[in-house]
């Protein structure tokens, strides 16, 4: 298995760096649109990211417009609407597909994690995988849990320990 922490990133202001930046951080990735019914859990993720940020933890945004079209800004814009109407902080990569032959190498990997209710392929925006220090998948969220749940919050805890 590739280590997630050499992959390439490109960040939402151009910025080339990879997944190593956050090696010895616990990670959730979540594939966001602006324009989903599920947009408003920004708020969430940004108040997770709030919460664990100084106990070493990250929320990494992936702006994807592969579900019906919701994503279809510009990378400044999409920028400019997480600021402006979430007050989002944590990180956001460049927009990526996070499935299809144009997949991005990190949910190449992301996407090899499987538990019963979410095999394979990421299904809608908002999609949600922790990652743990080492770089580990350890848990995959449907994008209908949302970011303040108990078994979010358990299993950054458990990460984070």
């Amino acid at each position: 298995m590739t280590s997630l922490h050499s992959i390439p990133l490109t960040l939402i202001d151009g910025t080339e760096t990879d997944f190593g930046r956050f090696e010895g951080e616990v990670v959730l990735v979540v594939n966001v649109a602006s324009q989903c019914g599920f947009t408003s859990q920004y708020a969430g993720l940004e108040a997770l990211h709030n919460k664990f940020s100084e106990q070493g933890f990250q929320v990494l945004g992936v702006p994807c417009n592969q579900f019906a079209g919701q994503e279809p800004g510009s990378d400044s814009e999409i920028a400019e609407f997480c600021e402006r109407n979430f007050g989002v902080t944590f990180p956001l990569t460049a927009k990526a597909n996070v499935r299809g032959k144009d997949q991005h190498p990190l949910y190449t990997e992301l996407t090899k994690f499987k538990n019963s209710v979410l095999p394979g392929l990421v299904k809608w925006n908002f999609e949600k995988f922790l990652v743990n220090g080492d770089g580990e998948v350890v848990a995959r969220f449907a994008p209908t849990v949302e970011p303040d749940s108990p078994e979010v919050i358990e299993a950054i805890q458990s990460a984070l320990s």
